[in-house]
């Protein structure tokens, strides 16, 4: 059983703008990284039911959502959330490349899936875009795994440098799953502390000050893996960011690419027995393209390690 790479061209056509960070040139990087490898399967997304977007998402906010993209040039959905003719697909697509990853896994077509998608999802509210993202990605996976596949305790673990406050509005109320993060704080978007525990205590979030080194991070994380351990989650999401990597010019953590090897193997060393390796990490933050390629390539690494 191999790890799949869940892919589409849609995510280079949706376009931000000059000197915006969240640039095709994130996938790029990445695509071209992994692309020497033989190690790998590459796929495509598939279209997400509507009945799942609707458990996700409101439906004012959906019918919004699919009227707001322009038919020329840019447009702002929030301060810092932009799209242009051609994201409407990369957006769908993106919440579609979970749909694909989780079936393949179902199938046994693959044994875990990255989703190298755009534009990101952990920002995205139930009523609103924000933060770069239109669609809680792993917040329709979350939901498909529960809905399509009967799934009882779904753990999504967080590790971009800013809190998911989208996946946490989104799975805040569904007591079949647990979401962990770990961000700095305090910063955007505001919120995440440990306060935020969910309505069926079903939140973990581990706010950390700027400045937070590998040392200090994963001292933190162990309360991750007890967490998760406590849990036995039956299948395992990433919302993978790479931006707590001390390159990145939009945070201030210090972690190395290979930290992030780290994190991936102690969570699924943590969580195995549990999930018998059912993994799907999907993309979120990361803005300096040689932090954000090696350290996904780390991630891969050590998702292939327990494939």
């Amino acid at each position: 059983m191999r790890t799949a790479i869940i892919n589409s061209d849609s995510y280079e056509k949706h376009i931000t703008g000059d000197g915006h960070p969240e640039q095709p040139k994130r996938v790029i990087a990445i695509k071209e990284k992994l692309s020497k490898r033989k190690d790998l399967i590459w796929d495509k997304p598939d279209k997400v039911p509507e009945n799942i977007l609707a458990m996700t998402h409101s439906k004012n906010y959906l019918e919004n959502l699919k009227s707001s993209f322009p038919q020329k040039g840019l447009k702002f959905l929030d301060g810092d959330t932009v799209v242009s003719p051609e994201s409407k697909k990369a957006v769908f697509e993106a919440a579609g490349s979970t749909i694909r990853a989780i079936d393949g896994i179902e199938n046994n077509q693959f044994k875990n899936a990255f989703c190298l998608s755009r534009p990101p999802g952990h920002h995205a509210e139930k009523d609103k875009a924000m933060g770069f993202c239109c669609i809680s990605n792993a917040g329709v996976a979350t939901n498909y795994l529960i809905s399509k596949y009967n799934y009882k305790r779904v753990a999504c673990v967080d590790f971009d440098v800013h809190w998911g406050n989208g996946n946490y509005d989104v799975m805040r109320s569904n007591k079949n799953s647990l979401y962990i993060s770990t961000h700095q704080y305090p910063f955007y978007p505001g919120g995440g502390t440990d306060k935020d525990k969910g309505d069926f205590n079903n939140s973990l979030n581990i706010p950390l000050p700027a400045g937070t080194n590998s040392e200090q991070y994963f001292n933190a994380f162990d309360r991750v893996l007890d967490r998760l351990v406590e849990y036995k989650p039956d299948f395992l999401l990433f919302s993978a960011g790479f931006d707590a990597h001390k390159d990145d010019p939009l945070a201030q953590f210090q972690l190395s690419s290979k930290d992030f090897y780290e994190i991936t193997k102690r969570t699924l060393t943590a969580t195995n027995k549990f999930t018998h390796g059912k993994v799907v990490s999907i993309l979120e933050g990361g803005y300096d393209l040689n932090a954000l390629a090696e350290s996904a390539n780390e991630h891969i690494n050590a998702l292939i390690e327990f494939n």
